[in-house]
């Protein structure tokens, strides 16, 4: 797939179009997957499966004696699972109007030997559903690797940052402290989550398997002579050529569309966390407290040369909003599919997958990128704590009072009145938060050592604690599946 992904095949297979999940964002990987040659290219693989189990399992030619299938047809099929004359599928395909049967009539063109043995019992959906699903598991073992990769990579940032104080916000309002490391990691848990279910949809996908028109196995069943043991042999014997353990035990003409609805379910949480991911990025490069990587020769602006904006993690947020949209397709197919099946599904499939799976694919590239370079500013992030440093201690500083004899609620009268006055001192120019100074001069914090409460502050809690704590019970465990795809890099194309 490598070399083809370099050919002028796939240069010609792509014109002059610029498909920008194409051209611009997804990985060559995920490319090859969805490439019409990878694609057809399965359609003969499972060809040669159907093909191979029904020899295996006896099938006979229609004298009741002799075998269907022959080896050397086997051998010649072999040799032909990857020379696909396209100029000839689409002058087969004007004339019959019929994607599979231009395939079927391309690849007899070039090894008229199997004609007689090809497709032996299908329908069309025996090659391209289970070809479809091929892919997906495909794309989703792809998109888990780099999902790993990426989590590594924020985990190496937690770890470096554990302890680094920085102001919590809630609201968009600062709160109380946290650590850089921390937050870090509630983006992490939002990946292991989808981690945990792009798994779960991979290693539970099953097979469509040899199901004829309808879903009855009738033509197989007829192929076998009624002999329905070797219909269920067939099934499970396919399945297992192609990587499957399990197959759907019922499907009409089509495996379920549900299963697409779920997958692609599955993609889009990922969108949602490293859009919130990327969006707190975007907010945190505002503030000057954490950059994404920044090349030495990069522009922010053709414009404002002086601009460093916060372009991987925009790029991030708008594929992760375009692959969030793509689910609906999913859903409203799966509602809408008639009895057996029905066609107004293939369109609508043909292109929300794929391109669900390129978005995806484009998203992860950049959160690997960002993962592996995030720089945070301890100096700005320093200055910020110390400037609402006094604010975050009054909590404290109420209990200390309390504690030495105060009224709670008038303590806490106290407190929020110098607290809004310093404020409003600080919105007309103020340089300086004098909270501490101000209620260190009120008769209600007379008899509370205001210093010694402030060295003694636990701001931020158990916040380094629980990095470690995180990393070790819950990523590393998680992780290690994929130990030797971790530490990927991903260079951006812009």
């Amino acid at each position: 797939m490598k070399d083809f992904l370099k050919s002028e095949a796939m240069a010609s297979l792509l014109g002059d179009l610029d498909v920008p999940l194409i051209t611009r964002y997804a990985s060559p990987e995920m490319v090859g997957i969805f490439t019409p040659q990878n694609r057809h290219g399965t359609w003969r693989r499972l060809w040669l499966a159907l093909a191979e189990a029904e020899a295996e399992l006896g099938l006979l030619a229609d004298d009741g004696k002799s075998a269907r299938i022959k080896p050397s047809q086997l051998e010649a099929l072999k040799k032909h699972l990857d020379d696909i004359d396209f100029a000839a599928v689409a002058k087969h395909e004007k004339r019959l109007r019929h994607d599979v049967m231009a395939h079927l009539h391309a690849l007899g063109d070039v090894c008229p030997e199997v004609s007689d043995i090809l497709h032996l019992g299908a329908t069309s959906c025996y090659v391209t559903d289970n070809a479809e699903l091929i892919l997906m598991r495909d794309g989703l073992a792809l998109l888990e690797g780099k999902l790993a990769s990426a989590i590594h990579a924020l985990g190496g940032f937690a770890r470096r940052h554990r302890e680094m104080a920085t102001l919590g916000f809630t609201h968009f309002q600062p709160a109380q402290l946290t650590t850089v490391g921390k937050r870090a990691c509630l983006w992490i848990q939002d990946l292991l989550i989808d981690l945990a279910e792009i798994s779960h949809r991979r290693a539970t996908l099953p097979f469509r398997g040899v199901k004829g028109t309808t879903g009855t196995q009738a033509s197989f069943l007829s192929l076998f002579h009624g002999d329905h043991a070797k219909v269920r042999a067939l099934d499970k014997l396919v399945a297992k050529k192609m990587g499957f353990d399990k197959v759907f035990p019922v499907t009409g003409q089509t495996y379920p569309r549900k299963i697409d609805s779920q997958i692609l379910d599955a993609l889009s949480g990922l969108g949602q966390s490293t859009h919130k991911w990327g969006t707190d990025l975007r907010l945190l490069s505002h503030r000057q407290e954490v950059d994404e990587p920044f090349e030495k020769e990069q522009v922010g602006s053709s414009a404002m040369a002086y601009k460093r904006n916060p372009m991987r993690a925009e790029r991030m947020c708008g594929l992760a909003r375009y692959l969030m949209t793509l689910p609906a397709n999913a859903a409203q197919t799966a509602a809408t599919q008639w009895l057996e099946r029905t066609l107004d599904d293939s369109v609508n499939r043909r292109l929300s997958i794929p391109q669900a799976f390129l978005a995806a694919d484009a998203v992860l590239r950049i959160a690997q990128n960002l993962a592996g370079g995030l720089v945070a500013n301890p100096d700005v992030i320093r200055r910020e704590v110390d400037r609402y440093l006094p604010y975050m201690a009054t909590e404290n500083l109420l209990m200390a009072a309390v504690a030495a004899g105060g009224d709670r609620q008038e303590v806490h009268e106290v407190i929020r009145r110098h607290s809004h006055a310093v404020t409003q001192a600080l919105k007309q120019g103020s340089l300086k938060n004098d909270l501490l100074e101000r209620l260190g001069a009120d008769p209600a914090f007379a008899r509370v050592d205001i210093a010694k409460v402030m060295a003694e502050g636990a701001f931020t809690g158990r916040a380094a604690e629980q990095v470690d704590e995180f990393l070790a019970e819950e990523v590393e465990p998680a992780l290690a599946p994929y130990r030797t795809l971790l530490g990927q890099t991903a260079e951006l194309h812009v």
